[in-house]
């Protein structure tokens, strides 16, 4: 089974995730099918409204924009413009698609003019400032926060709602998931997602998701995600588990 590894340093955002669907799902970004990802998007918003991020508004405004799109596109009569022309109520969506793209390619180029220019010019580093780079930790990498996200929506839709007697309210900080996470690794070398939460609350596999977002972001772990991303699985990310700095709090998000 062949995997590739996911290095996260930030969420992306809602334009990002219809770009995943359109390149995961080799569609055409001219001819949208709408209702398709309308109700995949909005299952996806339902996983990031759990995992509480503070940018999910954005999201919801694009959700409600691809509802407002489905339902104009379901329509016995199309819209027509000044010319008596069918209106593809698409449109507007597909040029900020299309600009949104132009944009990350050019940020993306602008990066490598960068890169190139410091592989010619360089002024070396300090002992000790090159010592605590890792270059493994800028490496380039093809994947995606959606790919995760996506597995622990399909985690979430097996866990049974909590019983409504239940009295005592369960509370996970990040920085325990991520202890919990690094004694795991620490014990079997490498562990799927799914099972590390296996039989566990949906507060529990929340809080765990979001402690592996943050040690991924601090290098502590390394994210493999196989081609059928149906779990992903963790590993100790060039052997940083022993004495990793951990840090409380979390990316982009809350967990208490």
């Amino acid at each position: 089974m062949s995997m590739y590894r996911v290095h996260i340093e930030d969420f992306e955002g809602p334009l990002d995730l219809l770009l995943f669907f359109i390149r995961r799902d080799e569609l055409d970004i001219f001819n949208i099918p709408i209702a398709r990802i309308a109700d995949e998007y909005l299952s996806y918003v339902r996983v990031l409204e759990k995992i509480d991020l503070d940018a999910v508004g954005e999201f919801l405004y694009m959700a409600a924009m691809l509802i407002n799109i489905k339902a104009r596109m379901l329509l016995p009569t199309p819209e027509l413009d000044e010319e008596g022309e069918p209106i593809d109520p698409r449109r507007e969506l597909v040029e900020r698609l299309l600009e949104y793209v132009r944009f990350k390619e050019a940020s993306q180029r602008l990066t490598e003019l960068k890169t190139e220019r410091d592989d010619v010019f360089t002024r070396g580093l300090a002992g000790e400032d090159a010592e605590a780079v890792d270059p493994a930790e800028s490496a380039k990498v093809d994947a995606s926060i959606f790919d995760l996200i996506g597995s622990l929506r399909r985690i979430l839709t097996h866990v049974p709602d909590a019983p409504v007697h239940a009295l005592e309210r369960e509370d996970y900080s990040i920085e325990e998931q991520q202890m919990f996470i690094i004694a795991r690794l620490q014990e079997l070398g490498r562990v799927g997602f799914g099972p590390l939460v296996s039989h566990r609350s949906r507060a529990f596999i929340i809080t765990t998701f979001l402690a592996v977002l943050e040690l991924a972001r601090q290098g502590v772990v390394a994210v493999l995600v196989p081609d059928d991303p149906t779990d992903f699985y963790l590993e100790s990310a060039a052997n940083k588990l022993n004495g990793a700095g951990l840090k409380g709090g979390d990316v982009n998000g809350h967990a208490r």
